[in-house]
């Protein structure tokens, strides 16, 4: 910037920055500050205390008093002080010393000589400390009694206090929706009446949001409006309303349920501040974890089946005493087989895990939630097989999860598979257009068997990150079967329920908002227009190009959503919740409890269930700033990636506009980094478009620099102790979650800087001969690609009641199909009689599942025709890992003359079920 150049004032509707850019703006200011003290130009001081000043007043610390007596050492030419007081509150930022030390609330530096804790309390002996949070107080109050209103809260504290809060007082709907998004301390909501509308800062992005939303004439900024907003926002805040008009007419409208209490405002603040703590009690509360700790300090004797209990036979032995040592004694007093005093029971539970499954449907925005102790497959096996009975038809995705595949074996349902759309040259699919799902429905219908499509079975979002339109895509198919069941597999998306970004596009998310819209009055009207628009019997073809609208009168709200909680939040391995919004529950709560009796473990991992309640609690309490850290991490390194001019010579991370395909990106949205997205934009996107890019999800492209996916995660981990998950044929999947720090961009940032630069030296240093090589390397993994099979079809035996427009068919008989060992046959997969075949027949069977890493997805089903493109591609795959399939023996298929047996019962077996 030029000495004659404008700063530009800082606006508060830019979002983009959460806790790790605030940090660095606070590290920018402590610089220009030894700049400024050592004699230089103090302009860049001022510009930069001027921007902090605009956001810092959206977080309790260092508040009022503090920002004042850094703008008072600026104005007086104090150098000196400005450097030691904004060294101290950086500090104080950093190491989160001012949630515990009352001198870092002090303008004068009243230190005691100690040092800041820079290590995590988990380490070493410290006292216990109280948790820290802020509130809001949204007020009509004006600015210049704001710091006397403040001393009054904090007045109101007490030793006995399980928490301490600090307030953050706001005077403006504007403001106060600012300081929800940028403050992820907040814990609770206080709303008075009488605040304006407008903030004092440059916000012409939320002006136009507002506007868009009704919100123009100050006399629209009521307290119950706001208090929608906020709830919309962060449905985890507790909200209390303060009227001083008619309370007991407040408290009787309906629309105040988003309230957790209503105040007469002219009363004292106390029974306010208790209501404060008490909110933030029950969600700190964990009743099995809680109980846990209870239980393993009593002295009990164990005589149950379970050694380790107690501990005595790992801490009294001279040869397993290390893993005692290793692991500390708690887990293994916490450790029983028992579901009495003070336990539960996982299989029935009326106590603890009962009370803590319900906190996490609080949490997760479900009716219901159940707990699963060995992972997300159990969880989507237990919701197939408690949805779906023999013959009932599920459409699902072909390459989702080998869990929901394996769930219709179970089951016995009809799996009527249908693709999503092809990256071909990533070597990789994205999601299933909705159309195509359309397409199924119409297709069954035009069949005359709507009746029996029980489920729609998706992935959301996918390994690769694509987001599906959750809300449409429920819409649109209630719109053909208002009754259709729909299970979100979101293993990698239990983070967005926290951020009010994505939380739109989970399963859960989409049903709270349609569940709104069927109580709406417009939603009939809207209904009925469409109807009138469409005549009484519209074609399929105006219906696929047609975005449907559903009879809100009609529909039979009925949606499941597994999550892996181990994977975006802290539980231990193989930590699932299963959540539940179905008005027909039911009528299906037996059979729930069966698939939970049929999968559960009789004996159930006490600290991973413990695990599941702590997790539910962090992610209620502080998930919005973790979640808001995770996505800005995942922002940071596709910046650091992209822009590095070594970096990106050999690697880059791939945008939305290479992720989805333009077709699917109505609202023109393109990359998070692109120049001029702001939070406007991506909320557009996140409301229009058919498919987003979840922004923690990055795909790098490595075959760029000459590497597979299998071998850059291998030096990845062995040279740089750097862990991925997945892999394709030219690319790795980085993923940011609640656990990454800035620190982990560095590291990665750094490896990938020093390969670039061996890669770059190489090629310098081999000459022409080394070019070639690399070059013809490239090629092979970016261009030479094999094009991505799609499911063929069931053979006719395993189809006996289909339709003639729809493709399900019995993967159960195929499955069981291969337990035949004389009627299941191996060929080689290079074997000429595998081609000859493919031309002149018999046709050839799969007798079980084929799933290659990567892709990981099954290419073969049990009872599939192999296709020629099938064959293809397997024969073009350099992966190790090919799961069902021994490159020894061969292809295993089902023998022609064992075809024509399937469904024919065995002598003295019983005969075959008819499909429903």
């Amino acid at each position: 910037m030029s000495k004659d150049a404008k700063p530009v004032q800082k606006r508060i509707d830019q979002f983009f920055s959460g806790p790790g850019g605030r940090a660095d703006d606070w590290r920018d200011l402590v610089e220009a500050a030894k700049v400024w003290a050592r004699g230089g130009d103090r302009a860049k001081y001022d510009a930069v205390l001027a921007d902090l000043s605009v956001t810092e007043e959206f977080h309790g610390y260092p508040g009022l008093q503090l920002m004042g007596a850094l703008r008072e050492a600026a104005a007086t030419g104090d150098a000196a002080t400005s450097l030691a007081l904004a060294t101290r509150l950086t500090q104080a930022l950093t190491t989160r010393s001012f949630r515990q030390h009352a001198g870092d609330w002090s303008a004068k530096d009243e230190g005691n000589g100690e040092a800041p804790d820079l290590v995590p309390q988990v380490f070493g002996t410290h006292a216990a400390r109280r948790p820290y949070f802020e509130t809001l107080i949204v007020t009509g109050v004006p600015a210049g009694s704001w710091s006397v209103l403040a001393n009054e809260w904090r007045k109101l504290r007490r030793p006995v206090d399980a928490f301490v809060y600090e307030p953050v007082i706001v005077g403006s709907l504007e403001d106060a929706f600012c300081a929800t998004l940028l403050n992820p301390n907040l814990a609770a909501v206080v709303v008075n009446e009488g605040f304006g509308l407008r903030s004092r800062h440059d916000a012409p992005v939320l002006r136009a949001m507002a506007s868009s939303a009704g919100l123009n004439d100050e006399s629209d900024a009521s307290a119950l409006r706001l208090a929608h907003i906020i709830k919309r926002v962060r449905p985890e805040l507790d909200i209390y309303l303060m009227s001083n008009q008619d309370v007991e007419a407040m408290a009787g409208n309906p629309e105040a349920n988003v309230a957790r209490r209503i105040f007469y405002s002219i009363e004292d603040l106390l029974e306010l501040h208790l209501s404060i703590l008490e909110g933030v009690q029950d969600r700190y509360d964990t009743p099995f974890f809680d109980n846990l700790k209870k239980y393993a300090q009593r002295p009990i004797g164990t005589f149950h089946a379970l050694p380790i209990a107690r501990g005595k036979s790992v801490f009294k032995s001279d040869w397993i005493r290390d893993m005692g040592e290793f692991y500390g004694l708690n887990l293994f007093l916490a450790e029983s087989s028992a579901t009495t005093g003070g336990l539960d029971s996982l299989l029935e539970p009326t106590g603890n895990i009962k009370k803590a499954q319900d906190k996490a449907a609080r949490a997760l925005g479900a009716d219901r939630v159940f707990f699963v102790t060995n992972g997300t497959s159990t969880s989507n096996k237990m919701a197939v097989q408690a949805l779906l009975a023999p013959g009932d038809i599920a459409i699902v995705d072909r390459n989702c999860h080998k869990s929901h595949h394996y769930g219709m074996v179970l089951s016995g349902a009809q799996p009527l598979y249908v693709e999503a759309f092809p990256m071909t040259e990533y070597s990789m699919y994205g999601a299933v257009p909705l159309k195509t799902i359309k397409q199924a429905l119409l297709n069954a219908k035009a069949d005359g068997r709507l009746d029996r499509v029980k489920l729609l079975d998706l992935t959301n979002c996918t390994f690769d990150g694509h987001i599906y339109n959750t809300r449409r895509v429920m819409e649109e198919c209630l719109a053909i079967k208002p009754d259709l069941i729909f299970l979100w597999d979101e293993a990698w998306f239990g983070f967005a329920r926290f951020s009010p970004f994505l939380r739109r596009r989970t399963g859960m998310g989409a049903a709270n908002e349609i569940e709104a819209w069927m109580h709406d009055p417009k939603s009939v009207a809207a209904y009925e227009k469409q109807q009138a628009e469409l005549g009484k019997n519209p074609s399929n073809e105006v219906l696929l190009k047609t975005r449907l609208i559903p009879d809100p009168r009609q529909i039979r709200l009925r949606v499941y959503q597994t999550n892996s909680t181990h994977k975006s939040m802290s539980a231990i391995r193989q930590g699932s919740m299963l959540a539940v919004k179905d008005v027909e529950f039911h009528t299906v709560e037996q059979q729930f409890k069966e698939a939970v009796f049929t999968h559960a473990s009789t004996s159930p991992n006490q600290q991973l269930i413990a695990s599941l309640d702590v997790s539910r609690r962090q992610m209620e309490l502080e998930g919005y700033g973790l979640v808001a850290n995770a996505m800005e991490i995942a922002l940071a390194i596709r910046q650091a990636v992209n822009n590095n001019p070594l970096i990106s010579k050999y690697f880059r991370v791939l945008g939305a506009d290479a992720m989805v395909p333009s077709q699917y990106r109505q609202s023109g949205f393109t990359d998070y980094l692109a120049a001029g997205v702001n939070w406007a934009n991506i909320l557009k996107s996140l409301d229009d478009d058919e498919f987003c890019l979840d922004p923690t999800r990055m795909t790098l492209v490595c075959g760029t620099a000459g590497f597979d996916g299998t071998q850059f995660k291998g030096i990845l981990a062995n040279e740089y102790n750097i862990q991925i998950n997945k892999t394709s044929r030219n690319s790795v999947l980085l993923q940011s979650n609640i656990n990454n720090t800035r620190s982990d961009v560095a590291h990665l940032v750094r490896v990938l800087a020093e390969i670039a630069g061996e890669v770059d030296r190489g090629l310098a240093q081999g000459g022409p001969n080394a070019k070639k090589t690399f070059e013809a390397r490239v090629k092979s993994l970016m261009t030479d690609v094999p094009d991505l099979p799609n499911f063929s079809h069931f053979h006719p035996s395993f189809r006996g009641d289909a339709g003639t427009k729809t493709n399900e068919g019995d993967i159960r008989s195929g499955f069981f199909a291969a337990y035949d060992a004389a009627g299941c046959e191996f060929i080689p997969l290079r074997d000429p009689e595998i081609d000859r075949r493919l031309k002149a027949g018999p046709e050839l069977v799969s007798a079980n599942f084929v799933i290659p890493y990567p892709p990981g997805f099954p290419i073969m089903v049990p009872g599939q025709v192999i296709t020629q493109e099938t064959i293809d591609f397997m024969r073009k795959l350099d992966v190790k890992e090919i799961h069902g399939y021994d490159a020894k023996e061969g292809l295993k298929l089902v023998r022609v003359e064992a075809l024509g047996k399937i469904g024919r019962p065995k002598p003295g077996a019983a005969p075959k079920l008819k499909s429903a």
